[in-house]
């Protein structure tokens, strides 16, 4: 993944509604934006961006934001899912008995750590995800 140039105008916003389409609509946005941002390999990107928006549409609470930019200091792309929901993702440890729950670990491993949660103001919160520049 190569990022050709810093989006001038900031981070690209999208809000859905908090329904079982919000992934597939996140990564159709994902993947027009990359695009036009020259980021030829979007596969992390989607898979990272439905992994948080699904989280979202589980587990928080009202409309689902999802902003896109590239990090000005690094060129690198971050993706933030924002929600009014009070709880916190977790990452669970890994469980062969579990159906579900690996997401969030996976992403984690996938962005090599590089993820978080931060509080908004308005309440609820933001994950964010940066996802690794070419190698």
């Amino acid at each position: 993944m190569s990022a050709m140039a810093l989006a001038p105008e900031g981070p690209r916003t999208l809000v859905l509604e908090s329904t079982v389409h919000a992934p597939l609509f996140a990564r159709r946005f994902l993947a027009g934006c990359f695009a036009e941002w020259g980021i030829e390999d979007d596969h992390l990107g989607r898979l990272v961006v439905c992994e948080l928006v699904t989280n979202a549409w589980r587990h928080g609470e009202g409309p689902i934001v999802v902003r896109l930019y590239l990090d000005e200091r690094d060129g690198r792309p971050v993706v933030e899912v924002w929600d009014s929901g009070a709880g916190r993702p977790v990452v669970r440890p890994p469980d062969d008995r579990a159906v579900c729950g690996r997401g969030l670990l996976l992403v984690a491993g996938f962005v090599r750590g590089c993820w978080g949660v931060r509080p908004l103001n308005e309440g609820g919160k933001a994950v964010w995800a940066k996802l690794p520049g070419a190698e």
